[in-house]
């Protein structure tokens, strides 16, 4: 329980959890949600998928499904749509900025088992702060949501620890 609170608290301000592995059935096959929230700033549901490798196209079309049997099923009427965060071992820029997934309403974060020695800890900070200056440029009119749930996505990949099961 105390685990669950410390993750709460790292994710930030108006999350509740709803469930771990979720199991969702979509015609006779059952798929597993790890993690589910609801964000009452947001008001809407957050999926998590946590991933032990890089990420790859077909985890977004994992999270769209999840998404979209989410909002059919699960979204109440006075809530958004849902948005998913997709955790995993390594993320690879091009490939995330190809499947175009600021438009989906998914996103993607790495997590760190272990911190890295501070020479590539520095590296990795200055060279997210190069591509989050490059994303500010390229964007004329970002929209509010999207930008908070950016700041929700880089304080919990900043903050979680996370340990593969």
């Amino acid at each position: 329980m105390r685990e669950l609170e410390q993750f709460l608290l790292e994710l930030g301000a108006g999350f509740s959890f709803i469930a771990r592995q979720k199991r969702i059935q979509i015609d006779s096959d059952y798929y597993y949600i790890d993690l589910l929230f609801f964000n009452r700033k947001l008001k809407r549901l957050l999926a998590i998928d946590l991933k032990l490798g890089d990420f790859k196209p077909a985890d977004k079309g994992q999270m769209e499904l999840y998404l979209r049997w989410l909002d059919k099923y699960e979204r109440q009427e006075d809530e958004k749509s849902p948005i998913g965060l997709v955790l995993c071992a390594g993320k690879k820029r091009e490939t995330a900025e190809l499947l175009a997934l600021e438009n989906s309403g998914i996103r993607v974060a790495e997590y760190m088992t272990e911190l890295p020695p501070r020479k590539i800890l520095e590296q990795k900070l200055h060279t997210a702060m190069e591509q989050a200056k490059q994303e500010f440029q390229n964007r004329l009119e970002p929209q509010q949501e999207i930008k908070m749930m950016n700041r929700h996505v880089n304080s919990i990949s900043g903050r979680l620890s996370l340990r593969p099961p």
